[in-house]
């Protein structure tokens, strides 16, 4: 078995998948990897927004690929983790982005929209993850969960969102506990309120606002200071680190009550 070593900047080229790479934090996350030397495989169903990232990244020196990707479907991520496999003689690390939400008092929430939600971001990140990892046992790699602070705290009208973040961050512990001894490292990113094209509107709202001001800082994330925990997580220079949870929230969870 392969161990990973080696500073933050050694990327060497290496391949990294990354899920729900077709608008937000998926697609800044393959712009950052890409001009940090990754090879980077962006996987998304909108294969239109794919190709047009992976020709922007190419356009500017960097290394990328696109491969269609539905976390909802078990054949779907088989496919595509193979595809993503080939494409670069295997794959270093997985950056497990893609999510949903959609808010909802939990006395007048469907079925249908907490099953859409837990499929997506829970079971998918599972599915992707597990498909990853079966591709890593011989070489070991680090896959990063992107959960959320909703995982450690609540919110309200986002019960369906909070609990699948705050399954998918005990997951991740699983899958460290589980996966260590072939050398995959699993950690969480968990953002607070980050602003990006699908929650601009809220953000801009009374209520928006009202929540922005609850955050210690008293602003929203920019997207870019997501970029230094990212890459540390997905780097190999983080060699003993797995388990864990890395919190980037402008001080929100340790805020008072």
């Amino acid at each position: 078995m392969q161990q990973q070593t080696g500073p933050i900047s050694a990327s060497a080229g290496r391949a990294v998948l990354v899920t729900g790479a077709s608008s937000g934090l998926g697609a800044h996350f393959c712009r950052l990897l890409a001009k940090s030397g990754y090879f980077v495989i962006a996987a998304a169903r909108r294969m239109t927004a794919i190709e047009a990232l992976v020709a922007e990244i190419k356009a500017a020196g960097g290394q990328a690929d696109g491969v269609p990707l539905d976390v909802n479907d078990p054949q779907s991520v088989s496919t595509a983790v193979a595809a993503a496999s080939a494409l670069h003689g295997g794959f270093y690390g997985l950056v497990n982005n893609a999510g949903i939400a959609d808010a909802a008092r939990l006395l007048d929430q469907s079925v249908e929209s907490w099953d859409a939600v837990h499929a997506t971001n829970l079971r998918g990140a599972f599915l992707v993850a597990q498909a990853a990892a079966r591709q890593m046992t011989e070489t070991g790699g680090v896959i990063v969960n992107v959960a959320s602070i909703l995982g450690l705290r609540q919110g309200g009208t986002l019960a369906a969102y909070a609990s699948s973040k705050a399954a998918l961050v005990q997951l991740t512990k699983q899958m460290a506990l589980e996966w260590a001894r072939y050398g995959i490292r699993v950690n969480a990113l968990a953002p607070g309120y980050f602003e990006t094209e699908l929650n601009a509107a809220f953000f801009a709202t009374d209520a928006g606002r009202a929540m922005t001001a609850r955050v210690p800082m008293r602003r929203l994330g920019r997207i870019e200071e997501l970029d230094a925990p990212l890459l540390l997580l997905i780097s190999a220079a983080n060699s003993f680190m797995t388990g864990s949870v890395i919190a980037v929230d402008g001080g929100h969870l340790v805020s008072g009550l």
